[in-house]
């Protein structure tokens, strides 16, 4: 379980303080769906900087499975089994698909299990797994090997920033059976999709920093006016 507790944080713009992200508590139980929407600047992808450890909290807490990970590295969370996957995958010069599934997974992969990790994200292994971590990769493959990295890992707690952006070869059916496969941990994903926001056993709403309304979808989808393409429009969180 993940609990936020009076998590704070900002920034110095121009010379004033600026709050991004203000007072947030909220708690993740295990085996769930959590979708975290709002328009941009809301402060989703900075909360889940946070608790992976890319960004810095500025005050209060974060505990996993009851331990304050508050001040401890990136790689300390990784190895208790937190896992983040970015909005815009990074590229890794010099590295191939295959050795970012052994690094980040620790152990060996052969053939045939490359083949079971990939294909689930709607890539053949023996197309990919010599191919680089480069910006030969289109945005879209890139998406799906970063995916593809988070199931390999079979982590606690996953954490997707808008994984559907660039994946518009690869049907919204697969990602969100994707999503499915993995509820064996806490799962928590940034998207303004419906389709997305369908699959979630409680979605929060943030706006200005602020967590402005949670519950499980039937009580607060209805609330949310999505558009013709399916994507959030805007907020009524009376």
């Amino acid at each position: 379980m993940l609990e936020i507790k009076n998590l704070n944080y900002a920034v110095i713009e121009n010379g004033a303080k600026k709050n991004i992200l203000n007072d947030i508590n909220l708690t993740f139980k295990d085996n769930k769906i959590y979708v975290i929407t709002g328009h941009n600047g809301s402060g989703k992808s900075t909360l889940l900087k946070i608790i992976m450890g890319i960004a810095q909290k500025t005050d209060g807490q974060i505990l996993f499975n009851g331990q304050d990970i508050s001040n401890i590295s990136i790689n300390e969370r990784a190895e208790l089994g937190i896992s983040y996957a970015f909005q815009q995958p990074v590229t890794f010069k010099g590295l191939k698909v295959k050795d970012l599934l052994d690094i980040a997974t620790s152990e060996k992969h052969n053939l045939s299990a490359m083949c079971d990790i990939l294909s689930k994200v709607g890539l053949c292994a023996k197309d990919y797994i010599d191919r680089a971590l480069d910006d030969k990769l289109s945005g879209g493959e890139l998406k799906r090997i970063e995916l593809a990295v988070t199931l390999a890992r079979k982590g606690k707690l996953n954490m997707f920033d808008e994984p559907e952006a660039g994946i518009d070869l690869w049907s919204f059916e697969n990602l969100t059976a994707l999503f499915e496969n993995l509820k064996g941990a806490t799962n928590i994903i940034v998207s303004h999709q419906k389709r997305i926001l369908e699959i979630a056993d409680e979605i929060i709403l943030m706006s200005d920093g602020k967590v402005v309304l949670q519950g499980n979808r039937e009580k607060v989808l209805p609330k949310l006016s999505i558009n013709a393409c399916g994507r959030l429009r805007e907020v009524n969180n009376g």
